[in-house]
């Protein structure tokens, strides 16, 4: 069977939280679970490694505003993240030339994170910080499902990222009057810092 669903499914699932599906995808592999996940993947350092930083993300994705910049950083790991994983499950499985699972896998991630990213600037906009934690559990909980899924019933996990990714790029159009309100926030604390540090100090 074609690895191209597991690709697809894997690379929208990074675009949320690639140290996520790094780690559940090497767990899989270690444990027996599936045969499609390549050795590099399960090393102990690299599960060692994709634990601590899925942790850091779990708290840094529950703050208002820690979590917008924390996406910020990830606008070109997440991509890559996806891109590589793709590369390596195909390389695995052979069914599919590596660059082509990396074009797929990248792209889909691209957009994930964009979808992820934009509705992130949006929940922020809202006064209390709760929706921070519901919306970052709910992601989480989402990329463990659809990837555990995906191991046994790779190409029904695959039609739902398709459906997840696209109702998130319809949720981000009716969300654009918030987006700009997030960056128009972020831009005048922005402007409020730097006008601190030009007023001198006046003398005790």
């Amino acid at each position: 069977m074609s690895v191209l669903p597991l690709v697809f499914t894997s690379g929208w699932a990074s675009g949320i939280n690639a140290y996520a599906v790094v780690l559940l995808l090497g767990i899989f592999g270690a444990t027996g679970l599936t045969d499609e996940v390549p050795e590099a993947l399960q090393r102990p350092d690299v599960l060692i490694a994709a634990g601590v930083l899925f942790l850091c993300e779990a708290v840094a994705d529950k703050i208002p505003y820690v979590d917008s910049a924390w996406d910020s950083v990830h606008t070109v790991i997440r991509p890559v993240s996806g891109a590589v994983v793709a590369a390596l499950l195909a390389g695995q499985s052979g069914s599919v030339p590596e660059l082509a699972a990396g074009a797929v896998g990248g792209s889909t991630a691209l957009v994930s994170h964009l979808v992820k990213a934009g509705t992130r600037m949006a929940v922020n906009t809202s006064p209390e910080p709760f929706s921070n934690v519901v919306v970052s559990l709910a992601e989480d909980l989402g990329v463990a499902a659809v990837i555990t899924f995906a191991i046994f019933h790779p190409v029904a996990a695959a039609a739902v990222a398709g459906v997840l990714l696209l109702a998130g790029v319809f949720l981000l159009c009716f969300l654009v009057s918030r987006i700009r309100r997030f960056l128009r926030r972020r831009a005048e604390r922005r402007a409020r810092k730097r006008l601190a540090r030009a007023v001198p100090q006046q003398p005790g």
